[in-house]
């Protein structure tokens, strides 16, 4: 087990392939025995996708599905009880596989910017065009995650749970990249202490559990997310670059948990478990870092979901990720 008792060595990101719950559930709870976390299978269709589920947990705000994409509606209609229904499904399954289980369970949601940047308003522009509608939009995450890891604790009540946010917009929200319906024009840059204020106030529905922030874009704003509150940074490994060394360091440092995705999320041959950790070793040692340190610092996963893979891929994935963590540990020079 982990030094650190509030992670694990290895753990998965969040989808899978196919659409069997239970035997999703089984693969993940059997390849991480002290690190599992709830399955998203979008492969379902609307309403199992990362916004649609994330969309189905929110409290006095409902969406729809409309072929521009997810918009908020005013009351619950089918695409908002489907997605709800799959997500009971999925927690069904994964309480089935955790009885008697006491250790660390992980569950994803959309965060607040990635969700504005992805849910219309009823006028087909994205949320993040109305300051107003974020703060709601926000507001509603965080009670609709309040009752979400309540029903998870009730489920399965040995877990600690840690909860993670995905943010792969967070940086296209940050730089005024998000481009506005008509896709000529994108929706202005949002101003950095809001983006980390909005942030702090979801990171903290989790009160004093650990929350893991996850984006597999480039440039991930480490400081800024450490300063919301995020416990653990969760990113694609070969997305980094040397500009990227003194915010890790200083991560790593501050006792921030690196969740490192250096399996490859799409089939594709595995190299030895070794070789998965390498690029982590040569980072250790261009900053300077004690060796000793990364099985306390760094956990393996996916570099993202896994929804794209085979299902014989993605199970080989998961194993690859706790033999890599595995190799980490045992010999960290």
């Amino acid at each position: 087990m982990n030094a650190n008792p509030t992670f694990a060595p290895a753990t998965g990101i969040g989808s899978m392939p196919g659409g069997d719950a239970r035997e999703t559930a089984k693969t993940v709870t059997g390849s991480f025995e002290d690190f599992p976390h709830l399955a998203e299978l979008p492969a379902r269709g609307p309403g199992a996708d990362m916004i649609g589920r994330t969309a189905g947990m929110l409290v006095e705000l409902y969406a729809r599905v409309e072929p521009s994409g997810w918009r908020i509606g005013d009351r619950p209609g089918r695409d908002t009880k489907r997605a709800r229904s799959w997500l009971g499904e999925d927690l069904d399954a994964l309480e089935e596989f955790t009885q008697d289980y006491e250790g660390l369970v992980k569950v994803q949601a959309v965060g607040p910017w990635t969700l504005a940047a992805a849910l219309e308003l009823k006028n087909g522009e994205a949320a993040l065009s109305d300051p107003g509608a974020c703060r709601d939009l926000a507001a509603s995450l965080a009670e609709g995650l309040r009752q979400h890891l309540a029903e998870v604790r009730r489920r399965i009540p040995g877990a600690r749970l840690v909860l993670q946010l995905d943010e792969p917009s967070l940086v296209a929200v940050l730089r005024g990249q998000v481009k506005t319906a008509s896709g000529y024009r994108t929706h202005r840059a949002f101003d950095r202490q809001l983006v980390e204020a909005t942030l702090r106030d979801v990171v903290g529905v989790h009160g004093d559990g650990p929350v893991v922030v996850h984006s597999c874009a480039p440039d991930v704003p480490f400081a800024l997310l450490r300063r919301a509150g995020a416990a653990a940074i969760s990113f694609d490994f070969s997305l980094l670059t040397e500009r990227d060394d003194d915010a890790i360091g200083e991560a790593v440092e501050g006792g921030t948990r690196l969740f490192a995705g250096v399996v490859p999320g799409t089939d594709g041959p595995l190299s030895d478990p070794a070789g998965s950790v390498m690029g982590v070793r040569t980072l250790w040692r261009r900053l300077g870092l004690s060796p000793g340190l990364l099985a306390e610092a760094v956990t393996v996963t996916p570099s993202c979901g896994l929804a794209g893979a085979s299902p014989q891929y993605a199970r080989g994935a998961l194993a690859h990720c706790v033999r890599a963590a595995r190799s980490l540990a045992d010999n960290p020079e």
